[in-house]
């Protein structure tokens, strides 16, 4: 991701600019985004103060922005590569209140071994040889955000 695409400049004296809630519409038509991800990415393109607040109001007040879906959203596309910890993480990166992250932690801590020991098997396929070896495969799952005691179990190869 560019710099570009994380800051963009409004272009003035271009023709015809969609709307903030134009705009909000567009990113919201790709992927779910949390309220505060929409107003990071459009604040540079507001024009008049507080215009950017009410056409987040109307989208929110229509379900275009919901909490619970971005929750949903993040979940289904990291669940399977990252553990509990990473995903509340970019959860909280993107503005979601602390109860939706507990409900969705509370649910992914019922599955963190078996999604632990996929990812391993996905990358190591077998157990290390050497102390080297298994430290090295504790780093990895440790920095995927799985949770410590779920590491200790998939690396040792202990089962359920």
């Amino acid at each position: 991701m560019t710099d570009e695409d994380r800051n963009p400049k409004p272009q003035k004296g271009l023709g015809f600019q969609p709307s903030l809630k134009g705009r909000a519409l567009r990113l919201l038509s790709q992927r779910e985004y949390s309220r505060q991800e929409l107003e990071r990415k459009l604040r540079p393109f507001e024009e008049v103060p507080g215009e950017l607040a009410t056409a987040l109001d109307l989208l929110q007040a229509k379900d275009f922005i919901n909490e619970q879906r971005v929750v949903e959203s993040v979940i289904n596309r990291r669940a399977s590569k990252l553990g509990a910890a990473r995903i509340k993480q970019e959860l909280q990166s993107k503005g979601i209140e602390g109860q939706a992250i507990q409900e969705a932690m509370q649910a992914m801590r019922e599955s963190e071994l078996d999604r632990a020991r996929e990812v391993w098997r996905k990358k190591f396929g077998q157990p290390a040889t050497d102390a080297n070896g298994r430290a090295k495969q504790m780093r990895f799952l440790l920095t995927r955000g799985f949770a410590t005691e779920a590491v200790r179990r998939v690396v040792q190869g202990e089962n359920d």
